[in-house]
């Protein structure tokens, strides 16, 4: 199963315990293996760092998905990936691009929505019309 995010950039700290249980259930009862994740802002942040180190007890990959190209000084690491076709894509419309092509790659998308305006906001409920799994940790019950 390949697992994806979508967060508001400034999800509190306070969820990072909840997201790491729903890491480990994804991992040890969805068979998640393969994860995505964007590199904007708290939620996504949290995502890399709880990955990382679970990566160290569980065979998973996962990837941080690029929504510019790395800048000349810069060298993508083993972990960042581009989108196929990024290249052509005008610099305003980069991050929606990046976030369509993570969800159509994906099986189960976790996010933490808990408003519906923004980014998140808009592709948990892009991943909800298109009967994707939709895990959102920042509503009770889920």
């Amino acid at each position: 199963m390949v697992c994806t995010f979508f967060g508001h950039r400034d999800t509190p700290k306070e969820i990072e315990p909840t997201l790491r249980s729903a890491l480990i259930d994804l991992i040890e009862n969805k068979n998640a293996t393969v994860f995505y994740v964007g590199n904007h802002g708290n939620f996504d942040a949290m995502v890399r760092r709880q990955l990382e180190d679970l990566s160290k007890t569980y065979p998973i990959k996962y990837y941080v998905v690029l929504a510019y190209m790395p800048s000349k000084n810069v060298e993508p690491d083993e972990h960042s990936i581009l989108p196929e076709g990024i290249e052509t894509v005008p610099r305003r419309f980069a991050i929606n691009y990046r976030n369509k092509w993570m969800l159509n790659k994906s099986d189960i998308i976790v996010t933490y929505v808990t408003r519906n305006f923004g980014g998140a906001a808009q592709f948990m409920n892009m991943a909800t019309i298109s009967t994707k799994v939709v895990i959102n940790i920042g509503m009770p019950n889920n």
